[in-house]
């Protein structure tokens, strides 16, 4: 079984199942394992061994989400560079906008390329068939040579 431990763990799964089952003091157990006392108590009431995510459930942003879809409308609309964005930003929606917050709000969006945003925007547009009233076909023919 192939195991991922964060970079400072110091016990595995199988250590702190030992933890959770022995019913030695807590001051011996954390002189054994070389950890600290909230350590083993921290083991001792868990019922699951392995590591939890360290990362935040929510990233703390500056932005609301509707601030944040004007934003990657203004770049898909305006093709804008970077910091001209947030010179917009900053005078017209939110004045605590940071330049890193407002690149990780188009990147979170896929809206950061310029250079893609700039490329699909000149490609021709797919232009469906003519509409014609009801009683006209269109037909394609092609004429082969041999």
């Amino acid at each position: 079984m192939l195991i991922a431990l964060h970079k400072q763990a110091r016990t595995t799964p199988a250590v702190r199942a030992e933890i959770a089952a022995s019913h030695e003091p807590v001051s011996v157990l954390a002189r054994r394992y070389n950890v600290s006392e909230s350590t083993i108590r921290k083991w001792k009431n868990r019922t699951d061994f392995n590591d939890r995510p360290h990362t935040p459930h929510t990233l703390g942003t500056t932005l609301t989400p509707a601030q944040e879809a004007v934003v990657v409308e203004l770049r898909r609309l305006l093709l804008l560079p970077l910091d001209d964005l947030v010179a917009v930003v900053k005078e017209f929606i939110e004045p605590k906008a940071s330049r890193s917050g407002v690149h990780r709000c188009l990147t979170r969006h896929g809206v950061n390329d310029l250079r893609t945003l700039r490329d699909e925007a000149l490609k021709p547009k797919h232009k469906p068939f003519k509409a014609y009233e009801p009683g006209y076909i269109h037909i394609d023919v092609k004429e082969t040579l041999i």
